[in-house]
């Protein structure tokens, strides 16, 4: 409960906000009784919730607060764990299928009770073993936690705002002929261009990218190295360290293939261009037909 301080006919009235606990979030509640199946918690405007025995801690006492996430057991009856899901609701994972029912597939997250997948969220029929790339989220009629793989339906497509060279965290959710297609940040969705990846990615891979630009239609363009100068820093870093590790001597040079110094360092020709004239600038390597060399 939060509290802020307001004035009418200049005198103070202390008023308490009160802050509500919903369904797939975590929070810190308080103990307030305890049962041979658990200890209770008070979670205000939802009442006592369960913390059943094999989820407590060894030590704890009456008055306590423990931080827990909160969600619905098999009896869609409202449950504590101290446990962390693999993802709270909003976030995108890859997860796997452990069991399909009549009423949908089953994904194992991290918690006892598995994640629903009913079958209309479900693109192709999920198969017991198999991982799928689906968004966690809290159905708004029965307030249960559930996913859906209907990754398009839940992409945000009012315009973001972000700025070229922001660090973004990226989920891979897709390959087109053009590069693939990434998730920025839980919310929108953005394009890694072939030519500018120099790994191997996978269907809901997770992996730390960069903007390169928003264009005027509202596309964002990413990138998987820092852009600009914080690139050049990078890669100035990697092949010092290089030269160190080979005795100071390295046969790579700018004249080099582009496939060389992409299966070497995973950047492009340009990207190496522009380091090595950095490195020589500052005179740390000199360079010859032959290779580079540490000074």
């Amino acid at each position: 409960m939060g509290m802020f301080i307001i004035r009418v006919h200049s005198r103070p009235f202390v008023v308490f906000s009160i802050i509500m606990i919903k369904i797939g979030t975590r929070a810190n509640l308080r103990i307030v009784r305890e049962q041979p199946f658990g200890v209770f918690l008070d979670a205000e405007n939802l009442g006592e919730i369960l913390l059943p025995r094999g989820e407590m801690p060894r030590e704890w006492v009456i008055g306590e607060e423990l931080d827990v996430f909160i969600y619905l057991d098999s009896e869609d009856r409202l449950v504590a764990t101290m446990k962390t899901p693999r993802a709270m609701p909003g976030q995108f994972v890859k997860l796997q299928c452990v069991a399909v029912t009549g009423v949908g597939a089953f994904l194992d997250w991290g918690l006892s009770k598995d994640l629903l997948v009913p079958f209309r969220e479900q693109k192709t029929r999920m198969e017991p073993g198999k991982s799928y790339l689906v968004k966690v989220l809290v159905d708004e009629q029965s307030k249960r936690l559930m996913a859906t793989a209907r990754i398009a339906r839940h992409i945000d497509i009012t315009p973001a705002i972000y700025e070229s060279g922001q660090e973004v965290n990226l989920t891979v959710y897709g390959k087109t002929p053009m590069g693939y297609k990434a998730i920025i940040n839980d919310e929108h969705t953005g394009l890694l261009y072939s030519n500018e990846v120099f790994q191997k990615l996978s269907l809901g891979e997770k992996i730390k990218g960069w903007v390169a630009a928003v264009r005027g239609d509202g596309k964002i363009d990413l990138i998987l190295t820092p852009p600009g100068r914080a690139r050049v820093d990078d890669l100035e870093k990697q092949i010092i360290g290089e030269l160190v590790a080979r005795g100071g001597f390295w046969a790579l040079t700018d004249k080099s293939s582009a496939e060389e110094i992409n299966s070497e360092l995973g950047v492009s020709k340009r990207t190496f261009k522009q380091t090595i004239g950095a490195l020589l600038k500052k005179r740390l390597i000199t360079q010859t037909d032959a290779g580079i060399r540490l000074n």
